[in-house]
């Protein structure tokens, strides 16, 4: 059975301190909402999975593949380039 991921953020942190969840039924998917969440400049609070807090380094690996996923759409979008070039030139695997 694959894991259970939950996500606690605050939606709106300048303004409100109420803290939503999302759901995700495995790593791929949480990922795509963390890349949301960044995006939407939410404060991420916590990132569960099968209700157990991740460790440190897992909860920051999953936010730096959410943020590198977010880097290269943003400089494919912006530069016109496709995936092969952004991984050549900047790192970041689309």
């Amino acid at each position: 059975m694959p894991n259970q991921f939950a996500i606690d953020y605050i939606a709106f942190p300048k303004r409100h301190a109420r803290s939503f969840t999302r759901l995700a039924a495995d790593s791929t998917e949480a990922e795509d909402q963390l890349m949301e969440l960044l995006v939407a400049r939410a404060r991420i609070i916590a990132i569960r999975c099968d209700d157990v807090p991740l460790p440190r380094p897992d909860f920051d690996q999953l936010l730096k593949l959410s943020a590198e996923r977010v880097s290269a759409e943003l400089l494919g979008d912006a530069l016109q380039i496709d995936a092969a070039e952004i991984k050549a030139r900047f790192g970041y695997v689309a």
